[in-house]
């Protein structure tokens, strides 16, 4: 509960006074409180300084200055203006012995509690998603961890496992950041055949292979083809970012060409990337790096079909 403002409106249907609800209680200031008591300002400073002086109340614990725009004139002005808390309010009340300070308590009250239960099943859910959402880090660092511990024995990388020791950190991400992630849901642009197969005979010549690219089957073209499809009117990849993922994924996993297969579905994603206008960032600092490329086709060539969701959804 952060700044919500509601009105209150009185039993006698005639007083209305904006109320800010934050830090679990809730906020007026001399001007609302004179108007909620139909007390004078000076008379309810008075007593205000009166709860102070008597020491009933702390000041700093109670009082809250906020930054507020006042007309002045033709100009409009910032002044700090000074926000009492509902216990201020509450022994104004009983000081002016006015009844509207009990029918104003009972209505906060009851605002404050409504707030609490619904903040708790908000964040009950939320807690539920953040939970989900870290179960499938921790998945996609599990299969990640077994190709990695694979490749290691092949190869002896002694590079690897230390990459695989930094991936663990993924498990104290910073949750809130996960939020700040979001799928692009717009029309998706579609490279052309000739597109993917410029990039892979640009490949050709930087890999020195007779094999590499030579396609086995029709298994690529199928791959293409695959992501822009749906049911009537209901696209099977709904986001952009899931539209290459899967393509990454199927060129992977097909194994479409007699060499290369990974490499050209690291290009291809890419690609799909690029003319989708989601390849860079600000500052044209690219959206993935080197690192997180060769660790995301790493992942998908190690995973499981089972795991699938799992390994598209560790990217988006």
């Amino acid at each position: 509960m952060k700044n919500q403002i509601e009105i209150y409106q009185a039993t006698d249907g005639q007083t209305q006074v904006e109320v800010t609800f934050d830090q679990d209680t809730v906020w007026l200031t001399q001007q609302q409180m004179s108007a909620l008591f139909n007390q004078t300002k000076q008379n309810i400073s008075l007593h205000i300084n009166n709860c102070f002086r008597e020491k009933e109340l702390v000041r700093n614990a109670t009082v809250k200055k906020s930054l507020t725009v006042q007309k002045e004139g033709v100009r409009q002005v910032k002044r700090a203006i000074e926000f009492y808390n509902l216990d201020v309010i509450i022994s104004v009340g009983y000081r002016v012995k006015s009844q509207q300070g009990t029918q104003f308590r009972q209505w906060a009250t009851q605002r404050l509690r409504d707030y609490l239960v619904q903040g708790y099943a908000i964040n009950k859910t939320r807690l539920a998603q953040k939970q989900q959402e870290v179960q499938i880090l921790k998945d996609g660092i599990r299969i990640l961890s077994r190709a990695i511990k694979g490749k290691i024995i092949e190869t002896e990388l002694g590079w690897l496992e230390h990459f695989a020791k930094g991936l663990e950190l993924l498990d104290d991400y910073d949750h809130e950041q996960l939020d700040d992630k979001g799928l692009t849901k717009r029309l998706a642009n579609y490279p052309e055949s000739a597109d993917y197969e410029k990039i892979i005979n640009m490949m050709r010549a930087d890999f020195h292979s007779a094999i590499f690219g030579k396609e086995k089957d029709g298994s690529f073209q199928s791959a293409i083809a695959q992501i822009s499809k749906g049911f009537n009117k209901e696209d099977f990849y709904p986001s952009i970012e899931e539209k290459a993922v899967t393509l990454l994924y199927l060129i992977v996993k097909n194994h479409g060409f007699v060499d290369g297969n990974k490499r050209i579905a690291a290009a291809c994603f890419l690609l799909f990337l690029e003319k989708n206008d989601l390849l860079y960032v600000q500052n044209r600092k690219p959206i993935v790096s080197n690192e997180a490329l060769a660790s995301l086709t790493l992942l998908v060539a190690s995973s499981k079909p089972e795991e699938m969701e799992t390994v598209k959804k560790t990217y988006y």
